[in-house]
């Protein structure tokens, strides 16, 4: 074969694959399904409302938000949605039945927790904050902080006793006032033993006099949102 000739096919052979390329990028389907893969978000506006959702347009194809999947609340009317613009995840797609599922929830999840993560940084190790009991668990109990934030005191944080149960110690509704001893990948671990007069810097603080550290089962799920600590829990 001619250097002439190789070069030819080798275009040719070049050619085709630009063109299978092409045929592929134009496929809207095949951009959905990399889309999909890639966990990419897509911006898109709400175009209309349908029973059991919302619809919005991904390239040029019809995609249905569940109402479940459109806010990190419930939405009572999603005609107030219309024309609002979001930011979602494809979470389904067959083209065979034409099926194009997407969600904004996980996408404001995520935004959710990267802004009570950026309040919670902001909160000084050993500062004193106000707050509502919102939540008892037996492992102790979640405040809810003045800034929105929530933050955990461990049943070993409340008293210097030993308890056994917070019932009769704590309640929901209380207001309280806690000590902030530490802060970790946002979430907040609070005291209020560490504000009581009667015990001793070891006590709250050990020999070293750093903040005691508190282990949390790890079955336990801790939040620094409502959100959070309610999703496990059914009503």
């Amino acid at each position: 074969m001619s250097e002439e000739t190789t070069t030819q096919v080798t275009e040719e052979a070049t050619t085709m694959a630009d063109l299978e390329d092409h045929f592929d990028d134009a496929n809207p389907w095949n951009r959905i399904a990399k889309y999909q893969a890639d966990k990419t978000p897509v911006h898109v506006t709400v175009s209309g409302v349908v029973n059991g959702g919302v619809i919005a347009v991904v390239e040029g194809l019809r995609g249905f938000i569940p109402a479940s999947k459109v806010s990190l609340s419930y939405v009572e009317d999603l005609e107030t949605l219309l024309n609002t613009e979001l930011d979602v995840l494809v979470i389904d797609s067959d083209p065979a039945s034409n099926r194009l599922v997407l969600s904004a929830r996980e996408l404001l999840r995520k935004e959710e927790r990267k802004k009570l993560a950026d309040k919670a940084a902001q909160i000084e190790v050993g500062s004193v904050v106000h707050g509502t009991v919102e939540n008892i668990q037996p492992y102790g109990a979640f405040v809810r902080l003045e800034n929105g934030l929530s933050g955990l005191v461990h049943i070993s944080q409340v008293s210097h006793k030993r308890l056994e149960t917070l019932k009769g110690v704590l309640k929901e509704g209380d207001e309280i006032d806690t000590k902030v001893i530490g802060i970790r990948d946002g979430k907040i671990s609070l005291s209020i033993k560490a504000l009581s007069e009667s015990g001793s810097r070891s006590e709250s603080s050990g020999r070293s006099g750093k903040p005691e550290r508190v282990k949390i089962p790890k079955a336990e799920k801790i939040g620094t949102s409502l959100g959070d600590l309610m999703k496990d829990i059914k009503l």
